[in-house]
């Protein structure tokens, strides 16, 4: 990306994606009487810590916003939307009056805390891995399959895994277009999918390696630079190198990143056969995921009519001219939250196939911000409580 594209980019990436017959009814429910109640459970997290930045960049549509977190971090004050508020302990009575709970922690923590939100009549957004694939469980996209937030048995609505959000948005625009029939991707994915450790990890491995200029030319020269101890979650060094695994290990050889990317495009999309191969690769960007992507339609699409499908969508920005140098990376959309789409060509042996590279900031589309979409589509629907 040219130095005035990244401008460019930045620009139009500054306000947040606008939501399908969200804004409105957002805005509208702002001036009411009583505000929704709004609990963020993990506020204290990185992914939290994401969230409460959106909050105060959001509209303003909320009454009371109660932070909730392990009780290690009871009673820090953190501040929103230029307020300090002090942390509660995860409690039952933590959900009391709580519309919606929003849920940033692990699938542990989900599985046990978010039917007790429900039970106390909150709707559960959760964004862990937890009810994905339950069939009681809407998994939802709101620039996708807003309508799904209606049908939610259990009280809980989940938030698909980052890595399928980093293409689902764009892959939705173009199966309303053109009927999706088959997808074959590759993500390469940012160290902060592995969380935490995982950034810690890959910057104590490019302090290890760096200056080093022999390093990376002999077999496992790197991996003795940062020592067995220096691996961090991660199964080979990530610095100087790229690693073609991401989660655990699944039936068949498939990583669990990669059967999510399946699963959860299956379920979104509301294609319950669609043909999906993927495979995950770990590479040494902090944040942001990217997605090579090759997509077969139900009828013929050229690069032209998928460009001018994905400018229309909402959440999607085009950054689309290589004879410029333009194209969407990590390192120059991070931090922004639609979801980036270049290098677009129709395949030069099927008028049906059609590839791209999608980049997505797997804190905010990919965590946060879907999350707290959510939670938006649920005020502007008049669904805040059970």
């Amino acid at each position: 990306m040219t130095s005035g594209a990244h401008e460019t980019a930045t620009t139009a990436a500054a306000p947040a994606a606008p939501l399908p017959a969200a804004s409105a009814g957002s805005a509208g429910l702002a001036g009411s009487a009583r505000r929704p109640t709004l609990a963020v459970v993990g506020a204290t997290g990185a992914v939290g810590t994401v969230m409460l930045s959106l909050l105060d960049e959001r509209p303003d549509i909320w009454g009371e916003i109660r932070l909730i977190a392990s009780a290690r971090s009871a009673g820090r004050r953190l501040r929103v939307r230029g307020e300090d508020v002090e942390v509660l302990a995860l409690a039952p009575e933590s959900f009391d009056d709580v519309d919606i709970a929003m849920f940033d922690v692990p699938d542990e923590i989900s599985a046990r805390w978010a039917p007790i939100a429900a039970a106390h009549g909150a709707v559960a957004v959760d964004n862990s891995g937890a009810f994905r694939m339950d069939p009681d469980v809407p998994l939802v996209v709101p620039e996708v399959n807003a309508d799904a937030v209606a049908n939610r048995p259990r009280g809980i609505i989940a938030n698909p895994n980052c890595t399928t959000l980093s293409m689902i948005v764009a892959l939705g625009a173009l199966h309303r277009a053109f009927g999706l029939q088959s997808l074959v991707a590759t993500s390469y994915q940012a160290a902060s999918g592995a969380g935490q450790a995982g950034v810690d990890t890959l910057y104590a491995q490019l302090a290890a390696v760096a200056g080093d200029r022999d390093l990376g030319r002999n077999a496992g020269d790197v991996r003795k630079a940062v020592g067995a101890d220096g691996l961090g979650p991660f199964p080979a060094p990530l610095a100087l190198n790229v690693v073609p695994w991401a989660g655990s290990l699944k039936d068949g050889g498939w990583s669990s990143e990669e059967t999510k990317i399946r699963n959860e495009s299956r379920k979104i999309l509301g294609l319950p056969g669609l043909k999906v191969s993927a495979t995950c690769v770990r590479v040494p960007v902090v944040t942001t995921h990217a997605v090579a992507v090759h997509a077969w339609f139900a009828r013929p699409v050229t690069a032209d009519a998928a460009r001018a499908v994905l400018r229309a969508a909402p959440g999607v920005a085009v950054l689309d001219d290589p004879a410029a140098g333009e194209f969407p990376t990590p390192a120059d959309v991070v931090g922004t939250d639609p979801t980036w789409v270049g290098r677009v060509r129709q395949s030069l042996d099927d008028p049906h196939e059609l590839a791209l590279f999608v980049c997505g900031d797997n804190l905010r589309k990919g965590a946060a911000l879907n999350t707290l979409q959510i939670a938006e589509l649920l005020v502007s629907h008049d669904q805040v409580r059970r």
